[in-house]
């Protein structure tokens, strides 16, 4: 009685009031976990009003901070793709490689990771065991080790057959400072490959679709290219991985941060001729589909050209190509040069176009 009589005027002191008015939005909306507008509104309002704090308001992919003199980075994710397994991965390799890219796009050496389960009662062992499996030759294959964890089963009904959480800690680079607010006019935006394939491959899978030749995920470690990158170069400015929201929301992240303008070719970005297709098929822009294996750098204009045939040379990078520039122009706006030689301007839609798919 004393502990609900304590809770209670404990809480009579907090300001309850939310920040989104309940005509706008009074429920959590599938949308609002999408990277698009909602989901950047509800991180806004809801979250970052409440945490604020220096290195929070970082916001990049990772946390960057100093312990002893050594600069470390942090980062956490949930994965809740459905369906768990799909082609070119399964969920427990997202949890893994995506962690490793958040960490690896900040300028760090993946070091460390933990990993949680939350099963749902009802989910075959075989199924776990193979994700138990892939994350351990994921872990391998990127250089890390998983060091702690946590195991929750909830009951029959009550989740989706597995969902994963990975933090991972590591240490940036000498010499590296990037960050979404440190790109500048004359920067070159270089990608890396191939957009949209980890969309199209979940949403095949998803819905039973079949195509010429099968659709794979891009699922790939991102740490060795960009290991590579900041060696040949200490200007790349900032990097991101593309995953939610695809490359256009990405893009506008950064413009927003900036306060710059960016602009984008068209006829540059590389995207698979299938998956094209497939996108035309379904209404879908590859613009703003996932991708789980996509690096978007802005790299000084001096040191562009050396860095993109270093990144050709890599496995992860062999399609790499220099798809725009960052502008004084439009600030806070990305532009694209459409291929019949109009401008369209690329915007963060509201939700996004798959949900699930990471």
């Amino acid at each position: 009685m004393r502990e609900l009589t304590w809770n209670k005027k404990f809480m009579s002191k907090l300001d309850l009031t939310c920040p989104i008015p309940k005509n706008e939005y009074d429920k959590v909306l599938l949308a609002h976990g999408g990277g698009g507008k909602l989901m950047h509104n509800l991180i806004e309002k809801i979250f970052i009003s409440q945490f604020d704090n220096s290195l929070l308001n970082q916001q990049g992919d990772s946390a960057l901070f100093e312990i002893d003199s050594s600069k470390l980075a942090f980062t956490t994710d949930s994965y809740v793709v459905q369906p768990i397994f799909f082609p070119g991965g399964n969920i427990g390799e997202i949890a893994i490689y995506g962690t490793v890219n958040d960490l690896s796009v900040a300028g760090a050496k993946p070091l460390y990771l933990s990993a949680g389960f939350i099963i749902e009662e009802g989910l075959p062992i075989e199924d776990l065991w193979k994700i138990v499996v892939s994350m351990k030759e994921a872990a391998d294959k990127a250089g890390v080790q998983i060091v702690t964890g946590d195991t929750k089963v909830v009951e029959r009904g009550k989740g989706d057959k597995i969902f994963i959480n990975t933090s991972g800690v590591g240490t940036v680079y000498d010499g590296i400072n990037i960050s979404p607010k440190n790109c500048k006019p004359g920067d070159v935006i270089i990608l890396n490959g191939k957009i949209a394939d980890h969309g199209v491959a979940i949403m095949s899978a998803r819905e039973g679709l079949e195509f010429e030749t099968e659709i794979v995920s891009d699922l790939a470690p991102l740490n060795g290219l960009i290991n590579l990158m900041i060696n040949t170069s200490k200007n790349i400015h900032t990097m991101r991985d593309a995953t939610r929201g695809g490359i256009a929301t990405t893009l506008n992240e950064i413009a927003d941060s900036s306060n710059f303008g960016i602009e984008i070719y068209e006829d540059k970005i590389p995207i698979n001729e299938q998956v094209n297709g497939a996108c035309e098929i379904l209404g879908l822009d590859p613009l703003y589909i996932a991708n789980e294996g996509k690096l978007l750098a802005f790299v000084d204009c001096n040191d562009a050209e050396e860095v993109l045939e270093k990144m050709l040379s890599h496995p992860f990078g062999k399609d790499s190509k220099i798809i725009g520039k960052v502008v004084e122009d439009h600030p806070k706006r990305v532009v694209m040069k459409t291929s019949i030689g109009t401008n369209r301007i690329v915007d963060m839609i509201s939700g996004e176009q798959l949900p699930r798919i990471c």
